[in-house]
């Protein structure tokens, strides 16, 4: 038993001295071996960029050549590349990423502004071809023709029999002086018919045939659509009481929807073509006739009227038509599409693209809007370019970093020092400024600590208490980091 342990024993320390041997011999081996090009290929496309120098954002004018721990503060050096514009107007986005995102560019345009205007309408009856009939003295229905309401008439068609007992005195008077001979009595007699009420038609009747026409038959006083028949049989009528309402189609309305964004340049008398689906190929003209006054709040249309002759009869009310307004030429304008343009409900803004993946946003002034553009009238020129797809993300994002955007009537704001943000807890106030125990700011590379910040403006730090929470934004000056924004947090409760 002893043999073989002592056998083990040596074995097991050979083995170990070989081992050693061959490390050693590894370790002191030359390195000729070359990087794979593989690896070679993976270096992250930040380190190829050109460094300018490294910096401590606290000791800003304090610049180092390479890499390492700040020697003034507990965290790491940061990079100054060249290629960095420093402009905190604008959002810097790499190429490869506006890619991935499917942002599209699209050019500022000089175009003619339309001379033609697309939009829908429909027919309505004509409100002034409208006739009343009316009972002119206080009688009796005594007979109602089959009519009912939306029956197409003729000038001429009887309605209903009245019997007006005011009537039948009167003929018998006019009657009997007939019968003397007298001119003059004759005269007024016949203008006492009138003066009841009577219609001309049956005065003359009377006249003609010398017997009392106790009925009278009210008949429609123009062809067209009876709308509204409000009598029956038995019925007692007082004088002036309405009977019916009849619609005439000789002519008929076409009344054009037009947004009320494209309303500018259309006026009464302008050339207007409708096609309706029902007449396939056939072109209608017309011309405006009214502009009416009101537009319609949940379409935000304003409504055009143009009278057509319907002596045919062929056009109905209700029938929809596609409207082609002509309107003289223009001069030319500067248009973007709808979708690059960011409405925010007090202004417009489109992010506009410059050299180098820098995008700029640029408040605008809207004119006129035209199918699927719109007209600027203020802050872009031709031909510059403007995001139209994935505005939307460049706008968040230049919301997080604090780019505000250039206003109208303001030229291209200088490059100055960006505005970097974060949050933090006030341990102390001093004339100084602020002892702050804050976050990490994600765009200096900087990680969280304690440190004191000068302020910008004494005023910012009004109303302001220790153990306050805060949000703030700093500039790198040649002094440091200095706050420039500052606002309190509201405590959660």
């Amino acid at each position: 038993m002893n043999a073989r342990i002592c056998k083990g024993a040596v074995l097991t320390a050979l083995a170990l001295a070989i081992g050693a041997a061959g490390g050693y011999w590894f370790a002191q081996a030359p390195r000729h071996a070359e990087p794979e090009p593989a690896k070679a290929e993976q270096v992250p496309a930040q380190e190829q960029r050109e460094v300018l120098y490294w910096y401590d954002p606290m000791v800003p004018q304090q610049k180092f050549d390479q890499p390492g721990k700040s020697p003034f503060m507990d965290m790491q050096l940061v990079p100054r590349y060249a290629d960095e514009s420093g402009d905190s107007a604008a959002v810097s986005i790499d190429p490869s990423v506006t890619q991935n995102l499917g942002m599209r560019l699209t050019s500022v345009s000089r175009e003619s502004l339309a001379s033609e205007l697309e939009a829908f309408g429909s027919l309505t009856f004509n409100s002034r071809d409208v006739a009343l009939v009316q009972a002119r003295s206080g009688g009796f229905v005594e007979r109602v023709y089959r009519r009912a309401p939306e029956d197409l008439l003729a000038a001429g068609d009887p309605l209903v029999d009245l019997l007006v007992p005011e009537w039948t005195a009167v003929q018998e008077e006019f009657l009997a002086l007939r019968d003397l001979g007298d001119t003059a009595l004759l005269a007024a007699a016949r203008q006492r018919l009138r003066l009841a009420g009577m219609p001309q038609r049956l005065i003359e009747r009377v006249e003609r045939s010398g017997k009392v026409q106790p009925l009278w038959t009210v008949t429609s006083p123009i062809a067209g659509v009876l709308q509204v028949l409000d009598v029956r049989e038995g019925m007692t009528l007082a004088a002036g009481q309405s009977l019916a309402r009849i619609n005439g189609l000789s002519s008929v309305w076409l009344e054009v929807a037009v947004p009320e964004a494209q309303t500018t340049g259309v006026s009464l008398g302008q050339k207007v073509e409708a096609r309706l689906p029902a007449f396939p190929g056939e072109v209608l003209d017309g011309k405006v006739g009214a502009l009416l006054p009101q537009a319609n709040l949940d379409s935000r249309t304003v409504r055009l009227r143009v009278e057509l002759d319907n002596t045919d009869g062929r056009l109905r009310p209700g029938m929809s038509a596609q409207v082609r307004l002509t309107r003289p030429s223009e001069q030319s304008a500067l248009f973007v599409p709808n979708e690059a343009v960011i409405r925010t409900g007090r202004r417009a803004l489109v992010m506009l693209a410059e050299a180098e993946g820098r995008y700029r946003p640029v408040e605008i002034r809207l004119g006129r809007e035209f199918a699927d553009k719109v007209e600027v009238l203020q802050g872009l020129e031709e031909g510059q370019q403007v995001v139209a797809s994935g505005q939307f993300l460049l706008d968040s994002e230049a919301s997080l970093r604090g780019v505000q955007a250039q206003a109208l009537g303001q030229p291209m704001p200088m490059a100055q020092p960006a505005l970097h943000e974060s949050e933090g807890r006030i341990d102390a106030i001093d004339e100084d400024g602020l002892l702050l125990t804050h976050g990490p700011f994600k765009t200096l590379g900087m990680p969280g600590m304690t440190m004191t910040f000068p302020l910008a403006d004494p005023a910012l730090g009004e109303g302001l208490e220790v153990g306050d929470r805060v949000r703030f934004g700093v500039r790198e000056t040649d002094d440091g980091l200095l706050i420039e924004r500052l606002h309190k947090l509201e405590v959660q409760p």
